[in-house]
């Protein structure tokens, strides 16, 4: 079967054998990915990556122990927990220091044509939601972490600094939670997007404004967007920390301290949380789809997410 292979910062298609179902677990024929920032980190080096990259899917159920699961569209959460540590117990199982994760750490990825997940981490689809829909649950789901991790108070502005895919998704699900979003981002193409369903846009220029916001998301994917975010944030305020750069990121760590910033680190949610605005009105995530490659053509469909300006690229096999 095809799969995608990374390695040294090349991507490339390989043909394997179909992977084994060990018990508990469902085997999984891919119906389309995504590809993430995550995934392009991992090509440059991030946790030192080597094998089957993806985590945005969603799949077909080939075979699995729950025979009613059989046939069934899923999408799946992304960490293979322990399930009996301590933090398993805590039902903190994304932080299990046993987990694998898949397609990130010990656990071949969804850019293959079958691959295999527990299934206590699957989801059952709507037969409602479309399949190119449903790809950003998971996404989505990390965004809504930020809901779950601070309680934000009602009508209190929010900056969200970066104008990605995850920065779009996050002020789209913020201001479907009814709050003020302003997003600061460098492509007004993209911003018209969070623009249309009610987000209020702002091209980030060389000067942003200075400890003006209480709550603030950074979400630019860069290192020098940590820097800028701490300085849009008021004294005593709350800073969100959702980029994974690959590489030390420097920082100042001086107005952190004087100004007594909250900085809270942000990374998957619950899929609970995700899969009912997938049927949102304001969640138009299907506007974010660059362009859809084939599984055999990952090299020219990674080399075009990586282009600046695109947003989601998808494959399907």
């Amino acid at each position: 079967m095809l799969a995608v292979h990374l390695e040294d910062g090349a991507v490339s298609t390989i043909d394997i054998a179909p992977p084994e179902r060990p018990q508990g677990f469902a085997l999984l024929r891919l119906l389309c990915a995504g590809i993430c920032n995550t995934d392009l980190e991992l090509q440059r080096g991030y946790y030192g990556f080597k094998g089957i990259p993806g985590h945005e899917f969603v799949a077909e159920v080939v075979e699995a122990d729950t025979r009613e699961l059989t046939g069934k569209r899923v999408v799946g959460e992304i960490n293979v927990a322990c399930t009996h540590c301590d933090w398993c117990r805590k039902e903190l199982g994304r932080h299990c220091p046993n987990r694998t994760v898949l397609g990130i750490v010990n656990q071949p990825g969804a850019f293959e044509e079958l691959f295999t997940l527990p299934e206590r981490n699957l989801h059952l689809l709507p037969h409602e939601i479309l399949t190119e829909r449903a790809i950003f649950t998971e996404p989505l789901a990390a965004a809504c972490e930020i809901l779950d991790q601070v309680t934000i108070p009602c009508g209190a502005p929010i900056a969200v600094l970066g104008d990605g895919k995850l920065g779009l998704l996050i002020a789209l699900v913020l201001n479907a939670h009814g709050h003020p979003v302003h997003q600061y981002g460098r492509h007004a193409a993209k911003l018209r997007l969070a623009s249309a369903a009610g987000v209020e846009t702002r091209i980030a220029g060389d000067a942003l404004p200075v400890a003006a916001y209480d709550w603030v998301v950074e979400a630019t994917g860069s290192a020098e967007g940590l820097r800028q975010a701490v300085a849009m944030t008021r004294p005593r305020g709350t800073l969100i920390l959702k980029s994974t750069v690959h590489g030390i990121v420097g920082v100042d760590t001086a107005p952190v301290v004087v100004n007594e910033l909250t900085l809270i680190g942000s990374r998957c949610g619950r899929f609970e949380a995700a899969l009912p605005l997938l049927d949102h009105h304001l969640i138009r995530v299907e506007e974010m789809i660059t362009a859809r490659y084939p599984l055999s053509q990952a090299a020219d469909a990674f080399a075009h997410a990586a282009q600046r300006g695109t947003l989601k690229v998808l494959l399907h096999p």
